[in-house]
């Protein structure tokens, strides 16, 4: 998929980025398209920078929450973001509706999904989200999580879900209570459990230091630093062994 993505930015690239490339979309068999482009980092204080790696990891979780409704296609987060680094569209990790309906026309989907996220330093974390419809170029839906710190992967699985009745795509399947994870994570119309039946995805419960690592090993395996993603990868591993998304992503770099 990364590949193909890969030859889709850069037809788009010769032909002035003039026309989308309805691939992906044609590829779903009719399904609804979503696409998560990374987040933005909104932390403040002398710290703020230590949470870059949630600009990547956020994406991924949701990712990981949304795919698991079959009657959906997500796009692998590799996917995207091939196609925002190939086209340099993102600068200085800000992220915009202009850009989002950019790179939705690009990939042929019907929403993309934005953000941006905050820490106070005291423990609380908070996401914003936005999902933007690519025919019209409006923001469809909005909504929010708050929570401690350490509970983010309770907090983005309760945005998922938020974000799927948002957009009015097919209701998300109900998760056995103590999943914990989704097989398969990160792959497009992956099926299979994924939401609790209070609303919020079961999954690992990794805490904010864990999840910023796992971030930064995405950031670095996007920057084709093999080593270092791996031994982070490995790090996550290491303390949380049935985070499945974490071995899924040292497979895929030890194929390459």
């Amino acid at each position: 998929m990364t590949r193909f993505a890969r030859s889709v930015s850069l037809a788009a690239a010769v032909v002035g980025l003039a026309a989308p490339l309805p691939v992906f979309a044609q590829a779903s068999s009719g399904k609804p398209t979503v696409a998560v482009i990374q987040f933005t980092n909104g932390a403040f204080g002398k710290d703020s920078h230590d949470y870059d790696g949630l600009a990547k990891g956020i994406p991924d979780f949701l990712i990981t929450d949304l795919s698991a409704n079959s009657n959906i296609r997500v796009l692998e987060r590799t996917a995207v973001q091939s196609l925002v680094d190939e086209q340099k569209l993102v600068t200085g990790g800000q992220v915009d509706k202009e850009t989002a309906v950019k790179v939705g026309k690009l990939l042929g989907v019907h929403h993309m999904i934005i953000g941006v996220y905050m820490t106070d330093g005291k423990g609380n974390f908070r996401v914003d989200a936005r999902a933007v419809s690519v025919e019209t170029g409006q923001i469809e839906y909005t909504d929010r999580v708050d929570d401690k710190a350490d509970n983010i992967m309770t907090a983005i699985g309760t945005l998922a879900n938020k974000l799927n009745a948002g957009m009015k795509l097919p209701p998300m399947p109900v998760r056995r209570t103590g999943d914990a994870s989704v097989p398969g994570a990160g792959t497009p119309s992956t099926t299979g459990a994924a939401a609790t039946q209070a609303g919020a995805a079961a999954t690992t419960k990794l805490p904010m230091r864990v999840a910023i690592m796992y971030g930064k090993a995405l950031d670095l395996a996007d920057k084709h630093d093999k080593a270092k993603a791996v031994e982070l990868f490995g790090a996550v591993l290491k303390e949380f062994p049935e985070y499945s998304p974490a071995r899924s992503e040292i497979a895929k770099l030890n194929k390459t």
